[in-house]
């Protein structure tokens, strides 16, 4: 039997209508760039240095099969724990794997414009379970895809993903709360979590929001059982992504920027008071570019993620839905939602209740306001001029007081007005909002009671000024295009191909572009081993090395020119510099001019030091703490930093260095250091896909000594040495290092990812049981449907669902016998209250053939 249109299920064919809106709409806002850029979509910041060559160097070590350890990342990283933050847990991703290396980063832009097409659609899918009129929920998914902050996060391409699928976990919640299906939450939880966990936090967080005042609300009714079920799904879902979450917590646990708490009152209020003013103007006008804030720069969220403009409606609809609805769940969760946005502690909610300040979360709101925005166009009692008024009364105050003020320069009152960053932008920026209003005031005048003309015009407005924002957010970023073609497309993402250095694995390069400022990643542009790296996630004994020598390790590691002396520690034998070293520079006289190469001219390091050497004397780790940033980098090419419990093990074998002698830093002594390292270094050194090899030859005289390689020490390092198994000694702060005996000795160290394999057993036997449980309840589900067509024949059953479905809903041939609704006498006719609960008057259901 066919099943009849309804309300809470989506048309095909709408779905389908707002996929290719969506993606006609992206195609025509990214086309003009790719054009520009030769085929590709380069961007600024992030986006360059750390999407394309993320997306490159991880499509080509999984062909290669090198899933283990990256060489590539920092001084050596988790590949899995590294990556699922960033690449590992797309889908989208995967999407490149058939590709050749080469045609990666022209795919950027392509799978952008998917997400974005994909993001309209799942949203499209949850906001159509509550409007009537579908083409409500259209607009509706398109402001979400289309949002203010989905346009911020171009900048940061792997939020796109959670934009994309987080509405597909409110749909699975309202499928088992409402209509009982089983199965459905637990396979959104596990794609959720397993795209991002990072997001996959805050999700969590808003859907115990969203399901308290859902039942407040009293749509929903739990009993005891009821509440089990749903929760053995939410732990089978995250049970399914065990291969990759239990790696990533792993070391995110061990990384010291997850620690970061709040301290008095910071947890309750902000400490620059700019922010609350960035927070409330971002849901009333087009977003700010990261790094470059305009309406509040004193803010100190340039990389934030505010964003929650709605093109078109603005916050028009959530207004208006707020004035109208007494006690409706929606209303709760916006008003909980704006308090935690103002609130730190309640804000990092979201983030683990991390310190420091992301808006990241805004996406889920933004969906909230995009529904409460359709809902209130849909009811005639909601007076949508309240909503407007409200709106256009706080976008017109914000632009004044932003425009006017007078403006300070350092304490002084100065002979100008406006407190924007950016004029041209902030007028382009205000022109945008207020022609958004008038459309939509024009639109409601018009149309507002002809729903299907108001819901075409409507859409029309919303995809024009998206495509007009979006392109215009997308060329500030694009200012300088100077950088983009004169050395990204032909010197970056050329592979490094004109790069001729020897086939060895025992060194690193270094960069520079002569300011002392290294080219973040592009050693990963070129897949060479570096000691530049812009990456968030990486080896906790890196974060803890780098502030010892006085590097700042946050987001990126960037030892600057002025910390030579690390360069032949960490085995850097080539500096690429942009511009030509000068006499003046302090490190001149340790560089020999090479060649020039690939857009760099390139230096030899004379004091090169190769992957793996060996000491003879050492110091403690509490002496090493005792010296200055400097004489720590000066000691570490002298004596192997030991960890306290093991000085006593190599007190007969080495000589203890004593650290009240004073350590000559003169360019000979530094070079002779270097040398006497050099003398015993690994005679070769080769890296693979689960570790490394390495051979030396000792004098058959001595002892043997401690062999030091600069990887980053890790727990799931083995080592052998001449095939018998070595204790690893964590040295040098964060380092590895092997005792190796007199003669030629051959020493392997293996890797294997840190709860890797308990994570794949979860996820095979958590498969195993979801699949047990939803074809199990599906089974169930038939059977009951079955006995109770044979205990009531004479009844009709309309199946509720989709072909999927495992629960079956049953309805009396009579329904206004089940849902007897008495006319009110405050209504015409036309507008009395619909059998099934809905409010006002409504336009014909959708009888779409394709339901």
């Amino acid at each position: 039997m066919k099943a009849p249109s309804s309300p809470l299920l989506p048309a095909k064919s709408r779905c389908l209508r707002t996929f290719l809106l969506a993606l006609g709409a992206s195609c025509i806002v990214f086309l003009p760039f790719i054009i520009v850029d030769q085929g590709y979509f380069l961007y600024y910041g992030d986006f360059n240095v750390q999407q394309i060559p993320f997306y490159q160097m991880c499509h080509d070590a999984i062909r290669e099969g090198n899933i283990f350890w990256s060489w590539t990342t920092d001084l050596g990283a988790n590949f899995i724990s590294s990556y699922s933050f960033y690449n590992l847990g797309s889908p989208f991703f995967w999407l490149t794997l058939p590709f050749p290396s080469e045609v990666v980063p022209y795919l950027m832009a392509p799978l952008l414009m998917l997400k974005t097409a994909l993001a309209a659609t799942t949203s499209y899918a949850y906001i159509a379970r509550f409007v009537r009129n579908k083409d409500y929920a259209l607009i509706g998914g398109l402001l979400y895809a289309f949002s203010g902050f989905t346009t911020y996060n171009i900048f940061f391409n792997h939020f796109h993903e959670p934009i994309v699928f987080f509405p597909l976990l409110l749909i699975g919640l309202e499928e088992y709360m409402t209509n009982g299906r089983r199965g459905v939450f637990a396979a959104a939880v596990f794609v959720n979590c397993f795209v991002n966990y990072f997001f996959f936090v805050g999700q969590v967080v808003f859907v115990i929001i969203y399901w308290f005042f859902r039942l407040l609300g009293k749509d929903w009714t739990i009993n005891l059982k009821k509440f089990l079920w749903l929760a053995f799904e939410a732990i089978l879902g995250v049970a399914m992504s065990a291969v990759l979450l239990i790696p990533s917590v792993l070391t995110v646990l061990a990384n010291p920027r997850t620690s970061q708490s709040f301290q008095g009152h910071s947890a309750l209020v902000y400490s620059w008071p700019q922010r609350y003013g960035a927070i409330l103007e971002c849901f009333f006008f087009p977003p700010d570019i990261p790094a470059r804030p305009n309406f509040f720069p004193g803010a100190e969220a340039k990389w934030a993620s505010l964003g929650a403009w709605l093109p078109l409606f603005s916050m028009c609809g959530v207004f208006s839905f707020m004035s109208a609805k007494r006690g409706h769940w929606l209303k709760r969760i916006l008003i909980t939602l704006f308090i935690m946005a103002m609130v730190p502690i309640f804000n990092s909610a979201f983030f683990a209740f991390n310190s420091s300040y992301y808006a990241r979360w805004f996406y889920m709101l933004v969906l909230m306001m995009a529904l409460a925005t359709m809902m209130s166009l849909e009811d005639r009692e909601v007076n949508y001029m309240v909503g407007f008024k409200i709106t256009a009364g706080i976008t017109f105050v914000i632009t004044i007081l932003i425009a006017f003020l007078p403006a300070e320069v350092e304490g002084r009152e100065a002979q100008k007005y406006g407190l924007m960053e950016y004029p041209v932008r902030f007028w382009i920026y205000v022109a945008i909002a207020f022609v958004s209003l008038f459309l939509l005031w024009w639109l409601l005048r018009k149309f507002r009671r002809q729903p299907r003309q108001f819901a075409t015009a409507a859409t029309a407005a919303v995809l024009c000024i998206s495509v007009v924002y979006s392109v215009y957010f997308i060329a500030l970023g694009k200012v300088d295009l100077s950088e983009t073609h004169d050395f990204i497309i032909p010197y970056a993402l050329n592979g490094g191909e004109d790069v001729d250095l020897p086939d060895e694995d025992n060194y690193r390069i270094d960069f520079t572009d002569g300011r002392n400022l290294p080219y973040d990643n592009q050693a990963m542009f070129w897949q060479r081993p570096s000691i530049q790296a812009f990456h968030s996630v990486v080896p906790a004994s890196i974060m803890e090395f780098y502030p010892t020598v006085g590097v700042q390790r946050d987001v990126a590691s960037r030892p600057e020119r002025e910390d030579y002396l690390l360069r032949p520690f960490l085995s850097v034998r080539y500096l690429f510099d942009r511009e030509p070293m000068s006499p003046n520079d302090d490190d001149y006289d340790y560089y020999t001019y090479v060649d020039w190469q690939n857009g760099y001219y390139v230096y030899e390091n004379k004091n090169f030091i190769p992957m793996g050497f060996c000491y003879d004397s050492f110091i403690t780790r509490s002496e090493y703490d005792a010296m200055t940033e400097q004489e720590r980098q000066r000691v570490l090419l002298h004596a192997a930093v030991v960890e306290d419990y093991a000085a006593q093990k190599y007190e007969r074998t080495m000589t203890h260095y004593d650290t009240e002698e004073w350590l000559d830093t003169s360019d000979q002594a530094i070079a002779e250091d270097c040398a006497d390292r050099r003398e015993y270094s690994c005679d070769t050194f080769e890296t693979d896909n689960t570790g490394f090899t390495a051979t030396i030859t000792l004098p058959e005289d001595s002892e043997g000594k401690l062999l030091f390689f600069s990887v980053p020490w890790e727990e799931g390092w083995s080592a052998q040495v001449n095939g018998v198994d070595a204790v690893i000694e964590k040295t040098n702060v964060g380092f590895m290092a092997v005792w190796c005996p007199p003669g030629e000795s051959t020493i392997r160290f293996n890797y294997m990812t840190p709860g890797l394999p308990l994570g794949l057993m979860i996820t095979g036997v958590s498969f195993a049981v979801f699949l047990l449980y939803f074809f199990g309840m599906r089974a169930l589900s038939r059977r009951k449907a079955r006995r109770i067509a044979a205990v009531q024949p004479e009844e009709e059953i309309l199946r509720h669902t989709n072909e999927d479905e495992a629960i079956e809903t049953y309805y009396l041939k009579d329904l206004s016998l089940m849902f007897p609704a008495k006319p009110r006498e405050d209504l015409p006719p036309g507008e009395q209250i619909h059998p099934l609960g809905d409010r006002g008057s409504h336009p014909p259901p959708d009888n779409d053939q394709n339901t």
